[in-house]
């Protein structure tokens, strides 16, 4: 059974490549919901900015960025997800964390690099998906750059049974493409039969790169419930489980997908 679900994205600019001030600014963002939400999205690389300096900003899993995120987390008793820059071994990855309110972590490495940006040059791709629940609700969490590439998400459906239910996406797409970004956010939403939520940054980061924000909550339809542009918000909805399934069983076309696997 799905339970009723809020949800919040945080849509703000980001501080380039300083930790301490970013987190102390989603520190006081996610304060002030105050219990009202049950997940915190973050952008990617929410405390330095989409940075290729990963030999200067990355720290390993027992870090100051993950210790907060663990503490922030505890302190709201909510699911906090963002991005940062993580070392391990001997190489960096862009590492979506999945943060419970008992300090549990899931972790998803971004799998598609943007080479245009020379990301591929500085990180290593993941191998696997993490999808992951709560309330009944199944999350499956990319980031950025994946958004190009629908196979990675497509529903890998058992007969007419969705994979997950919703699709999520935290990302620094600059606003030179936000047409893109909003458009595949839509595709995603239809072709999977799900929500799905991006949520942005705003403002110039380091490279002089402007990014309008766009964040986005999409319905299993594709309509958009949700956007907003060039502007620092925290918004939260609550995700209804009944349209979800009434999309679903009066549309039943999961079932005639492709069959295929991800290796």
């Amino acid at each position: 059974p799905m339970n009723p679900l809020s949800v919040t994205f945080i849509q703000t600019s980001l501080q380039w490549e300083n930790k301490e001030a970013n987190l102390r600014s989603f520190e006081e963002k996610i304060s002030a919901l105050k219990g009202k939400t049950q997940i915190v999205f973050l952008p990617e690389m929410f405390s330095t900015g989409f940075s290729m300096r990963p030999t200067q900003l990355a720290e390993d899993m027992g870090g100051p960025t993950v210790i907060w995120m663990k503490s922030i987390a505890a302190a709201n008793r909510i699911i906090l997800c963002g991005s940062i820059i993580i070392q391990e071994n001997e190489n960096y990855f862009n590492r979506l964390l999945w943060v419970l309110p008992n300090g549990e972590t899931g972790v998803y490495d971004k799998r598609h690099l943007f080479g245009f940006a020379g990301e591929d040059q500085y990180y290593a791709a993941g191998e696997k998906r993490l999808i992951t629940s709560v309330n009944g609700w199944r999350f499956n969490l990319q980031v950025c750059y994946d958004l190009r590439f629908p196979v990675w998400a497509r529903q890998q459906q058992n007969a007419s049974n969705a994979e997950y239910d919703v699709l999520v996406y935290v990302a620094n797409w600059p606003e030179r493409r936000r047409q893109a970004w909003m458009t595949l956010l839509q595709a995603r939403a239809i072709e999977n039969q799900c929500y799905v939520i991006g949520v942005n940054r705003v403002g110039e980061d380091g490279n002089n790169i402007y990014h309008s924000g766009d964040s986005m909550i999409v319905d299993p339809m594709g309509e958009v419930l949700f956007t907003v542009r060039d502007k620092e918000t925290t918004y939260t909805c609550q995700l209804d489980q009944e349209k979800l399934q009434s999309v679903r069983q009066q549309l039943p076309f999961l079932k005639d997908g492709d069959r295929f696997l991800i290796q």
